[in-house]
């Protein structure tokens, strides 16, 4: 299967769609960003041994417990260590950046890693406010104009017929980078559908519009040249370990995590603890269950049949799990027995 057929699931059940891992490539408390990404290059040469179809990083600044920020960097240093494995981003900000710069960066990593490589493509900034001017994001680089950059950095890769562009994008021009449009809004679903793209739901933090989204973007899909059907993958946490009990005790990184953003903080992924109760307040409880309730945590059996219960609502043709396990060893053996329920493509 090609990556410009990528629609051509007739059965939407686990065993046969393919599975991705999202990587944060967390820093986590007491430890440094080169151990972070030793571990996600640990990570993805298991991954790709037991079956996972790509492995993407996202761009995110000005955040301690985060080492993507560099994320086409990151990208060659785990392309390097793999072999089969997509890798890509999930996603570059583009605006952020200079269509022509991302267009070079990516054309690169395709000419050194030939048909691994995917560029998702996100409007936010990943950041706040003052890091975004901090990056020389000039006043109109809001997202607003982000169809006309996303069109600009698809002319760099593949010129209009008759096109007489006088800057050219080297590597770049004429190679086939699939480019993904990633979102949590109906926006980059309408856009996706305009322009016949896949699209990935940001739903492992931002579920409330998902279905909506999913809806706006088949039904008003129109066939192009890089895919002929719609294609949807969504973000899940999935949280997997041998007992349900264990499984809750290390969500309760992800939960402390989230429960940080709420509180306007950032810091690095925490250590698990036995309860969250004496953590958070019943309202913020609430708020981080939300947020969070696109996730499978348990053991094997209990990720399998929540799993299904997100199929069903979705029909995705692909799901990205994230994992915010502290341990490292906690989170390969996570993984590990994700791809034993049998839903990692073989």
């Amino acid at each position: 299967m090609t990556e410009h057929d990528l629609s051509t699931h007739t059965s939407k059940q686990l065993h046969n769609i393919p599975v991705s891992i999202l990587d944060l490539a967390p820093i986590t408390e007491g430890s440094t960003a080169a151990e972070s990404l030793r571990n996600s290059l640990d990570l993805a040469q298991h991954a790709e041994k037991w079956g996972y179809h790509r492995y993407w990083f996202a761009e995110h600044h000005n955040m301690t417990g985060i080492a993507s920020s560099a994320t086409s960097v990151v990208i060659g240093h785990i392309a390097a260590g793999t072999h089969t494995m997509r890798i890509g981003a999930g996603g570059i900000m583009l605006p952020n950046h200079s269509p022509l710069v991302i267009a070079e960066q990516f054309g690169t990593l395709e000419s050194l890693f030939p048909g691994r490589i995917d560029l998702g493509l996100g409007r936010a900034p990943g950041s706040d406010q003052l890091t975004a001017r901090a990056l020389r994001r000039g006043p109109g680089s809001d997202g607003q104009d982000f169809p006309e950059r996303l069109g600009e950095l698809r002319n760099y890769f593949h010129p209009t017929s008759g096109s007489s562009m006088r800057v050219r994008a080297v590597p770049g021009e004429g190679l086939d980078v699939p480019i993904w449009l990633l979102g949590s809004s109906g926006f980059s679903a309408q856009l996706s559908a305009q322009l016949g793209l896949p699209f990935a739901f940001a739903s492992h933090f931002a579920p409330d519009y998902l279905l909506p989204a999913l809806d706006l973007y088949r039904s008003n899909f129109k066939p192009s040249e890089a895919l002929q059907q719609p294609y949807a993958m969504i973000g899940l946490n999935v949280i997997c370990a041998d007992t349900d009990e264990e499984a809750q005790r290390l969500a309760t990184s992800a939960q402390q995590q989230f429960l940080n953003i709420i509180r306007g903080r950032t810091g690095q992924l925490k250590p698990p603890v036995d309860s969250m109760d004496d953590v958070w307040t019943p309202q913020e409880k609430a708020i981080v269950g939300r947020t969070l309730s696109f996730s499978a945590i348990g053991s094997p059996a209990t990720v399998r049949q929540q799993l299904d219960r997100f199929m069903d609502m979705t029909s995705a043709d692909e799901i990205i799990v994230a994992s915010a396990i502290y341990d490292h060893k906690a989170r390969l053996r996570s993984y590990e027995l994700l791809a034993e329920v049998g839903i990692a493509t073989k």
